[in-house]
């Protein structure tokens, strides 16, 4: 059972809660969220003029890292023996002249749903008289063949709770131990220690005062997307993926 607890709209990070599972499953679907889910990169750098500072290989590095949003249901991945072809890859282009700042959003992709993610990332400084002009080509891929295709970071731990005892009779021998931001009018709080991520920093001081437990068959799941798909495109893409290798591990069982 999946429960959303928080979403971050600046950032787009989500953290949901996994309920009633087991740290195998958990890592599995951690590993597949940076692993297995495809997205779109750019493979291949054409250049026909390059006059900036940095050489066509640094350049080409730079624009394979720049994430470019997917479309998972319009493409698919390319195998080592395809051709390219509109369905496993997409062109993007781009020409500027100095002096000028060259930024993603410069780059003319084909298709206005594969672009990149972050269009004021800077790729590099053009002077007066320089130009710079390329055809890209971005294919599907996982993180698995290269870092640029990783989707996003996925992490978790297991859902704490805590216990806070006031009153305890050494509580003013222990209080300036914890964390000021875990306070609210001079006692320790729950909600606080929980809104700051505090856990740490208040376990093992004294038990007596505040006890940190945790369930050990409920996650809390975060998932950080780099912008090329939303967490929930990631958590899907990923549930599938689950289910297809399992479906081929018990084929192959009962071969």
């Amino acid at each position: 059972m999946i429960e959303l607890t928080n979403k971050n709209k600046k950032n787009g990070r989500v953290t949901f809660l996994l309920k009633n599972s087991h740290p195998g499953f958990a890592n599995a679907l951690r590993r597949l969220m940076i692993e297995a889910v495809p997205t779109m990169a750019i493979e291949d750098v054409d250049f026909v003029h390059n006059d900036s500072a940095l050489y066509d290989e640094m350049l080409a590095h730079r624009l394979g890292l720049i994430p470019l949003t997917t479309d998972l249901k319009g493409y698919e991945t390319k195998k080592a023996e395809d051709e390219l072809n509109a369905k496993n890859s997409v062109k993007l282009t781009l020409k500027a002249k100095g002096p000028c700042t060259v930024y993603a959003e410069d780059i003319k992709s084909k298709d206005p749903k594969v672009k990149p993610a972050y269009p004021k990332t800077p790729i590099v400084t053009l002077l007066k008289g320089q130009e710079l002009e390329f055809e890209a080509t971005a294919i599907l891929g996982t993180s698995k063949q290269h870092v640029k295709f990783s989707p996003c970071l996925a992490w978790y731990t297991y859902q704490p709770k805590v216990t806070i005892n006031n009153n305890h009779k050494d509580f003013d021998k222990f209080k300036n131990k914890y964390p000021p931001h875990a306070f609210k009018d001079g006692k320790l709080d729950a909600k606080l220690i929980e809104q700051h991520n505090l856990y740490e920093a208040v376990d093992g001081i004294n038990e007596d005062i505040v006890k940190v437990e945790r369930d050990a068959t409920t996650f809390v799941f975060h998932i950080e997307p780099w912008g090329q798909l939303t967490p929930a495109e990631i958590l899907t893409s990923a549930a599938e993926r689950l289910v297809e290798l399992t479906n081929e591990f018990s084929e192959a069982l009962g071969k």
